[in-house]
């Protein structure tokens, strides 16, 4: 009964005041039974019982509610982290990434898709439908279906273990990162930050009672909307350097040190590829990517520092002759705590441009109802907010009004924290599907800014359609004394971004789950994100989106003309940081991992020297910290280029609508229908040949960036 095992509970409403700790053991092993006696009843089919619905369908509805009962126990592990959530999932987390595992290792499952895919139906099979048998098929071949006894079980052991390192990494970040905070008591020291960064430090100091109305002090800690703007703007360089220092030691002193568990990881990894058969780690995950192997992945990032690497350069130049002009004495190499905060000064010099002069026109419900409206003009949909409702243990039912602007009058939405707001969207009277949003920071979540699914719908047999559901995450600045929170630009190009991830989940209309919504190639997986952040920068989006919060003011001209003048003010530098990301990550993951992990500081700060800007003293490796790569069994590692490269293609997409109308729903619908739509169910080469009518342009984001 659901009652007994909420985690099981397959309502499309999911009910998280249930979901408590005490539930994850029993319901997850209950879960894995239930997948496991799927899977058998697969393995027992032979003759005529070898059909698509019974084996490959069949293999789907196997895994389907551990799919789902799992994905809320890691979805609650990022947001809502705790010590008896998190003792729970790292009991079960072994079983279920053996069960995983053990799929591709099973023998008798592996005989009956074989034996299927021999079959006549097979070979006639409708095309989607083909393709999700040859990408099943391409799976367990490359996850070790044909290996030796001896070979399997050490795969199976080796997965385990990253599955249970890649958690421990994750964890120190998140505790590391918990554990620093710096309390300023002189607000003397905070000369130069915005008003909006010391009222949410002060009001940071008072929730964590190191501050009252009569006795004011100042909490930082180190998540993005408290750390970013103390680099950026604050005159003490003892603050700057103690926030520098602060975001260093993250995953990298005492027991919250990674070193060891990279080295484990990585070793694990090249273990893992050279196994099945591939030379390293990085060509094992591009296999069946757009790049294909690991060198064509890393000729991509240099190819990309080759040309970018002079503008890199001069910029590196300008930035030390202004701080020197402004200083006195000659042009040298900046201190590492410097470079944010002169390049802050020289850009709002330059261009006479504040980034906070932009904040009293993003307000949160603002960018989000604007933002909701872009899509219905675009891609056809409709987005409506539902009153939510959070239950806590032993306390009164906290009730959430939606704006009137966006509410729809059902029944409020269950949520997992009382600042989580959701969010319907429809194609007329065709509810596509459901999304939760969750924007602020908090001790108990990790960092950074994320979409999700829960449940994958779409198409039914009669002509239904199931919704979807999703979620977008962040980690953003906060609203202040109960006013709504005002974002900055960097954060609102972050919420068109994973709301690009959330369209291309919601908007799919494929038949199989397995080839629905973001289930992409991991390189285009970034394309929606991405070029959904190019309406953060046009007049036309903008004015529907950038509004003053008090007076409902369009963003004025002569600002957004200095916004876009200077997007790409250091556009060659910015560029070189993903870049230096991506070739420590495919280093990690080829045949260089041994030289990296030789000494991780002393590579990152000789062979990606060419890559940063030379300062006055050497860095701290980012791999400590990179939770990217290092986050998860797989995640971005050996992908953290994909970023780039999806870049690429979304400057190229983007052409499109830069000639036939940025809000032309002609072109939107073309977008949503060519590759949102579509899932994996074609090749992504082919999602793109289809939308733009040609190959992608390789100079496109270069031309964007100003760098060609």
């Amino acid at each position: 009964m659901p009652g007994e095992n909420p985690f099981l509970d397959p309502d499309f409403a999911i009910r998280w005041s249930r979901l408590t700790p005490d539930h994850i053991v029993p319901d997850l092993t209950k879960a894995l039974a239930d997948a496991e006696a799927g899977i058998d009843a697969i393995c027992s089919l032979s003759g005529d019982s070898l059909t698509f619905a019974k084996v490959m369908l069949g293999y789907e509805d196997a895994l389907r509610m551990l799919n789902f009962a799992w994905g809320k126990v890691c979805h609650l592990d990022s947001v809502e982290n705790g010590p008896a959530l998190r003792e729970a999932y790292n009991a079960m987390l072994p079983k279920v990434s053996a069960f995983y595992t053990g799929l591709t290792l099973n023998a008798r499952l592996w005989a009956v898709i074989k034996a299927y895919a021999a079959t006549p139906e097979a070979k006639s099979l409708p095309p989607v439908r083909r393709r999700f048998l040859d990408d099943v098929v391409a799976e367990f071949m490359e996850n070790g279906a044909d290996l030796g006894a001896e070979s399997k079980s050490r795969l199976e052991a080796v997965n385990t273990q990253l599955a249970e390192l890649t958690q421990k990494y994750a964890e120190n970040v998140l505790d590391s990162t918990n554990a620093w905070e710096l309390v300023v008591t002189d607000e003397g020291e905070l000369a130069g930050l915005p008003e909006s960064a010391k009222a949410a430090a002060l009001q940071s100091a008072k929730a964590k009672g190191h501050a009252s109305d009569g006795k004011p002090a100042w909490r930082f800690t180190l998540h993005a909307p408290s750390s970013r703007p103390v680099m950026l703007y604050a005159e003490s360089e003892k603050l700057r350097k103690a926030v520098r220092d602060g975001s260093a030691s993250v995953g990298s002193a005492g027991k919250y040190d990674n070193t060891e568990l990279i080295r484990r990881i990585v070793t694990l990894r090249d273990e893992k590829a050279r196994l099945l058969g591939k030379a390293c780690f990085a060509d094992y995950t591009t296999a069946r990517r757009m790049a294909g192997t690991g060198a064509r992945a890393l000729a991509f990032i240099e190819d990309l520092h080759a040309k970018s690497k002079s503008a890199f350069a001069r910029e590196t130049a300008e930035l030390e002759a202004y701080k020197a002009s402004k200083t006195g004495g000659a042009p040298s190499p900046l201190k590492p705590w410097e470079v944010a905060f002169w390049a802050e000064k020289q850009r709002r010099e330059r261009y006479d441009f504040d980034n906070e002069a932009l904040r009293p026109y993003l307000s949160v419900s603002g960018v989000e109802a604007g933002m909701y409206r872009i899509a219905e003009i675009l891609f056809g949909v409709t987005v409506k907010q539902r009153d939510t409702v959070f239950t806590a243990p032993d306390k009164e039912p906290q009730l959430r009004r939606a704006p009137e602007s966006l509410r729809v009058d059902k029944d409020p939405v269950e949520v997992w924290h009382p600042e989580v707001t959701y969010f319907e969207i429809f194609d007329g009277a065709t509810h596509l599907g459901s999304f939760y949003v969750d924007w602020f920071p908090r001790e108990s979540k990790r960092g950074g800014a994320w979409m999700n699914f829960l449940v994958t719908g779409g198409p039914r047999p009669g002509g239904a359609f199931a919704p979807h559901l999703g979620l977008m995450v962040g980690n953003f600045t906060p609203p202040v004394d109960g006013k709504e929170a005002l974002l900055n630009h960097d954060e609102v190009t972050t919420v068109f971004h994973e709301f690009g991830h959330l369209l291309h989940h919601l908007l799919c209309t494929v038949e199989i789950e397995s080839l629905c919504g973001t289930r992409v190639a991991w390189d285009f997986v970034e394309l929606p994100s991405q070029l959904l952040e190019n309406w953060c920068w046009e007049k036309e989006s903008l004015d529907i989106f950038a509004r003053h919060h008090e007076t409902g003011a369009p963003l004025p001209d002569d600002l957004l003309k200095k916004l876009v003048e200077a997007g790409n003010y250091r556009a060659a530098t910015a560029m070189m940081n993903q870049l230096a990301n991506g070739k420590l990550d495919l280093d990690l993951h080829t045949g260089s991992h041994e030289v990296v992990l030789a000494n991780l500081d002393e590579y990152w700060n000789r062979v990606i020297a060419d890559y940063q800007i030379p300062m006055t003293e050497d860095g701290t490796t980012i791999a400590r910290r990179f939770t990217h790569i290092f986050g998860d069994p797989t995640g971005y590692a050996a992908g953290y280029y994909s970023y780039k490269w999806a870049e690429a293609l979304d400057a190229d997409a983007f052409t499109r609508f830069e000639k036939e109308g940025i809000l032309n729903p002609k072109t939107g619908r073309d977008l949503r229908h060519l590759i949102l739509a579509k899932g994996n169910s074609e090749p992504a080469e082919k999602l793109f040949r289809d939308f733009m009518g040609r190959d992608p342009d390789p100079m496109a984001l270069l031309r964007r960036d100003g760098l060609a």
